[in-house]
């Protein structure tokens, strides 16, 4: 390294230190992150081992450590690392909450870690949502005083809430606070929906680690993936210290390590303007991405940015380098102006050397591959219904059935349908009227922790599978065109799902080689690394790099949608479909075929607006972005990323 490297190297450093409050690694995959804790953690319990020492882990649950605790597990089976030595206090758990519940954290950690590893069953501590209410205090302060007798934690695993919270220390939490019962915020509990189905059965109280017994761990790893962690990810790393957000209380930890993907990196200065942190190499993407920056900061188009509104905003280099601001702002204008294509299939007979798509073949051979059965409609229904009547040969593939967001009365009514036709029809089905009155008598005695049985999930399938078909038909494609892949990693009729397999990989390869596209769509969502959307994604990645070598992948291009909740940013668009007011009209009838996930549907996430509401709304958002840097005014937009492997 130059002097002169070294001294840039060196500022970089003193800038993101005066910005950064917290030191941060960020990595490009999350899995291969998650890798590296628990390398971490497995050395230090190889060491204990060495010295006849035992080690104590604070443990989390959440997705965030999951590949954590796959890869130690893997390790144990693998490589012969033992937890014979290790004790182990998890942070919290719901009040009340039963150890057999689905969404107990007593059983997320046997099924993720304990009940595959050789850990003493006397040496697990996970707090206990079943003791009587008047003896919470006193159980409380026995696990604080556990802890202090084990010698204290020396690994501790945290992830966090999109309120701040670690643990369950909401906001309001106090630095001194130990071990104790806790009231869950209302934000914390929407987003348990997931787990629970429904708001009203998510648990209001939880007992938490305490964030001074938090502070008591010689180590500590916050872990966070998803670009729906990278707001409060922000403000923890670079904000002021707050009980409105517990996890600034960190910055004070003397060894305190944040582990995040790209996508939780995202609103860091670092990322989100770099030039405001340090020298930055000025490629073609990061100019882009400045200058959009720049437009949305003064409010003004980009045609109408100045050298004073650059040097005034720290992007004087970029004046230096391109000599002014109006040959800076046209090349960015241009840039912009050739992503908007109205022919996502590409447009025929006409110069493509701007375009995003190539115009030939004139007819191309696309699959439109949907993680649920109504992602194709809800995230790109206006691009749905331009492929199909612009003449291209249009597959759509849902990955999975989708069965458990379905309502149990939903299930209910269609069950007891079957049975009233039956017994109106005098039809001769004594077995099929004995399923029936099983699965009746089920949904009707159905507890919050019982999984749904295999002929629910059946009837919860074809309710998705019908309305899957209503949506796409109504698109404009016939019933050879439509897939229903029902991948098996998803059929375990609970939130928490299987591992991707080898049969998940065949089935998404034997559809491409049958269809051999020339395009194929997918859901870059990559918000939850351990969702359904990334789980198919990484599917679908798996598959094309596996079918690299054939001829006709030479001609296949992969174009990444997002879902319901987010979109690309501007800079990071590559193709943004204008859709007209009649085709978001279309659009939303066909997210109405989806009548199960209407008005309130099972897994509504975060977000009190209705899946046709959101999508409308961030489809006209991406369009008002377009309009407000000087581009052309449409009704709405459909953006899309181009995944060059």
């Amino acid at each position: 390294m130059t002097n002169k490297e070294k001294s840039s190297a060196g500022y970089l450093k003193f800038e993101l230190e005066s910005v950064e409050k917290m030191p941060v690694k960020i990595w490009a995959d999350p899995g291969e992150a998650s890798r590296h804790v628990a390398r971490t953690i497995a050395l230090a319990i190889r060491q204990k081992q060495q010295d006849g020492e035992q080690i104590v882990l604070g443990l989390a649950t959440g997705s965030s450590p999951i590949r954590v605790y796959e890869e130690l597990v893997r390790m144990h089976k693998e490589e012969g690392l033992s937890f014979h030595n290790v004790v182990t206090f998890n942070l919290d758990e719901y009040y009340p909450m039963s150890r057999e519940s689905q969404q107990s954290y007593w059983r997320f950690m046997h099924e993720y870690l304990f009940d595959h590893v050789d850990i003493p069953k006397q040496n697990i501590h996970i707090p206990d949502g079943t003791i009587p209410m008047e003896e919470v205090e006193a159980y409380c302060e026995r696990y604080e005083k556990l802890i202090d007798l084990a010698g204290g934690i020396d690994i501790q695993l945290l992830g966090i809430g999109r309120t701040g919270h670690i643990g369950f220390n909401e906001p309001g939490a106090r630095e001194q606070s130990l071990t104790r019962m806790v009231r869950l915020d209302n934000l914390t509990r929407r987003d348990a929906v997931k787990d629970f189905g429904l708001e009203q059965n998510v648990p209001y109280r939880a007992i938490t680690m305490g964030i001074a017994t938090i502070f008591k761990a010689r180590q500590v790893f916050l872990l966070a993936w998803g670009s729906h962690k990278a707001g409060i990810i922000s403000h923890a790393v670079e904000g002021d210290i707050s009980t409105a957000v517990p996890a600034t209380f960190l910055q004070k930890h003397p060894n305190i390590r944040i582990i995040i993907d790209e996508s939780a990196a995202t609103e860091l200065t670092r990322r989100k303007a770099p030039w405001l942190v340090g020298i930055c190499n000025w490629t073609d993407d990061l100019v882009c991405k400045a200058v959009i920056w720049l437009s949305q900061k003064v409010g003004k188009p980009i045609l109408k940015l100045t050298d004073e509104d650059y040097n005034e905003h720290g992007l004087s280099e970029l004046i230096i380098e391109h000599a002014s601001s109006y040959e800076i702002n046209i090349k960015i204008f241009n840039r912009l102006q050739h992503t908007i294509t109205g022919w996502p299939g590409g447009k025929p007979n006409v110069d493509d050397t701007q375009r995003p798509e190539r115009a030939n073949p004139a007819r191309k051979r696309v699959i439109l591959f949907s993680p649920h059965p109504d992602d194709d409609v809800i995230s790109m229904g206006g691009t749905f219904l331009r492929l199909v009547e612009q003449g291209h040969d249009v597959h759509v593939a849902y990955q999975t059935s989708g069965n458990i967001a379905v309502h149990d009365h939903d299930a209910l009514r269609f069950a007891e349908f079957f049975g009233e036709f039956v017994k109106d029809q005098k039809l001769d089905t004594e077995a099929g009227d004995k399923k029936i009155k099983k699965i009746i008598k089920f949904l009707k005695n159905k507890g919050l922790s019982d999984s749904d049985i295999d002929d629910v999930r059946s009837i919860k399938g074809l309710i998705r599978r019908t309305e899957a078909r209503a949506g796409a038909r109504f698109v404009g494609l016939d019933d050879d065109h439509i897939h229903f892949l029902d991948m098996p990693f998803y059929e375990t009729g609970r939130t928490r799902k299987k591992p991707l397999g080898e049969d998940d990989i065949q089935i998404i390869m034997n559809l491409m080689e049958s269809v051999q596209p020339h395009q194929v769509y997918a859901a870059g969502d990559l918000a939850d690394p351990h969702g359904t959307h990334r789980v198919c994604l990484d599917a679908i990645f798996e598959a094309f790099r596996r079918l690299y070598d054939r001829a006709w992948m030479r001609d296949c291009w992969l174009w990444l949608y997002r879902g319901a909740w987010h979109e690309w940013a501007v800079d990071e668009i590559e193709m943004a479909v204008p859709i007209s007011p009649m085709e978001l009209k279309k659009k939303r009838q066909a997210i109405f075929m989806h009548q199960s996930q209407k008005d309130q549907p099972p897994f509504p996430g975060d977000d009190a607006r209705e899946f046709w509401q959101r999508a409308e709304d961030r489809n006209r958002e991406t369009a008002e972005q377009y309009r407000a840097l000087g581009l052309a005014e449409y009704e709405a937009m459909e953006a899309f990323r181009r995944w060059k492997f």
